[in-house]
C-alpha cells in the first residue's frame, strides 16, 4: 500500500500531531506539481503544508498502521491517515413483517 492509497480513503489527517480535517488531494498531479495540500489551525495560527506528487510517491511507511514519513520544503513530517467512524441509523428490528 502507498500513501496515495491511504489518502484516497482518509477522512482526516494528523500532521506532526495536529488534527487536519481540511486537505486536498490532486489525483492527476505530475511529479513536481502540488498533489497534497493540508490545512489546519494551530491555536490561532493557520498552517498550510504542500507536497509534490514526487514527495507523496516517495513517502515511507511508519511503524503504526496509516503512519507515513513525508518530506516537504521545510523538512520531514509525520502524517497519519484516519478514517471516519460511521454508523447505520437504520434499526434492523423494525421489520413490519417480523411480528411475533
Amino acid at each position: 500500500m502507498s500513501l496515495l492509497d491511504d489518502l484516497r480513503s482518509a477522512d482526516m489527517l494528523l500532521i506532526d500531531g495536529l488534527h487536519a480535517w481540511q486537505f486536498e488531494l490532486e489525483e492527476q498531479a505530475q511529479a513536481e506539481q502540488v498533489q497534497l495540500t493540508i490545512e489546519c489551525m494551530d491555536g490561532r495560527t493557520r498552517r498550510v503544508w504542500k507536497f509534490s506528487a514526487a514527495a507523496v510517491a516517495a513517502a515511507t511507511a511508519g511503524a503504526e498502521a496509516g503512519s507515513w514519513r513525508i518530506a516537504g520544503a521545510e523538512g520531514e513530517h509525520e502524517l497519519i491517515c484516519l478514517g471516519a467512524i460511521s454508523a447505520d441509523n437504520d434499526d434492523q428490528d423494525d421489520d413490519p413483517d417480523d411480528v411475533e
